[in-house]
């Protein structure tokens, strides 16, 4: 079986699944900017070898994700697919390499977008996304637990069946975050609107932020709003990769979107010749 050749671009927050435990969702672009997903995935489960950075070329068998409608949706092919690193791409020219697939092709409206993520020949799930405007971006406190059923359940897999599978695996559940993140920010037609971000690296933050200020949370929050407002919005010529979440996309929900990571290059500025 050929390997597919992935340049890594979203991570998300880890989560819980009752039938795979812990899952990171992955996805990325192909050399022709095409959007690939990759789910499920245990990435915290793989050798440290093969726990790739975003922007890392990696190669691996995938086959489509059957139990997933949306066409960018592809799996490992076993359990024990590896991974292999077989590049990067790095930060110079002001991420000249990086935008050159990233930014094949950017959307400009969500309205457009929803209409593809229902219109049955398109389907479309994974997005690159630049806003006309942002306005705030917004913390809410959320649950600090996960679903104790979901974990009973986790547990009971664990000493059933898993357990032969992952012998004395010390592996725990990553911390759920306590606050939920939102970009507010302007449509290309002006519409306003509210988006949840996903980003491993936004509760990364939340967590170094946290620890730096000895468990001061109100401290850590703000640290991760003036990242994510003053810094990336302010000097940063910011898109964002946008994903539907499966659930709201099935249900048809409003807007299935959610921002699953950004795209932060600096502002080129223009210079006149005259």
């Amino acid at each position: 079986m050929a390997t597919t050749r992935v340049l890594i671009t979203v991570k998300t927050y880890p989560n819980l699944s009752s039938k795979y435990e812990e899952l990171v969702c992955t996805a990325g672009l192909l050399e022709d900017g095409t959007w690939i997903r990759i789910y499920p995935l245990a990435f915290r489960k793989k050798d440290y070898e093969q726990q790739y950075k975003k922007y890392d070329w990696i190669e691996l068998n995938l086959v489509p994700n059957n139990s997933d409608f949306r066409p960018e949706s592809y799996r490992p092919y076993s359990i024990d697919t590896q991974i292999a690193i077989v590049g990067n791409i790095d930060t110079s020219n002001n991420w000249r390499n990086r935008k050159d697939i990233v930014l094949k092709n950017v959307r400009t409206s969500i309205t457009d977008l929803i209409s593809e993520a229902y219109d049955e020949q398109k389907r479309t799930s994974l997005a690159t996304y630049k806003p006309r405007e942002i306005i705030d971006f917004v913390v809410e406190p959320a649950d600090r637990h996960w679903d104790k059923h979901k974990i009973a359940k986790l547990k009971a897999n664990r000493q059933q069946g898993n357990m032969f599978e992952y012998p004395e695996d010390p592996f725990e559940v990553v911390d759920k975050l306590p606050y939920t993140f939102r970009y507010v920010f302007l449509d290309e037609d002006g519409t306003k609107r509210r988006m949840m971000i996903e980003d491993w690296e936004t509760g990364a933050l939340y967590w170094r932020m946290l620890a730096k200020f000895e468990g001061n949370e109100s401290l850590a929050v703000e640290a991760v709003k003036k990242k994510y407002l003053d810094d990336f919005a302010r000097t940063k010529d910011l898109y964002f990769y946008l994903g539907t979440t499966l659930k709201y996309h099935i249900r048809k929900a409003r807007n299935p979107f959610v921002i699953v990571g950004t795209f932060t290059p600096k502002i080129e500025l223009q210079t006149s010749l005259f």
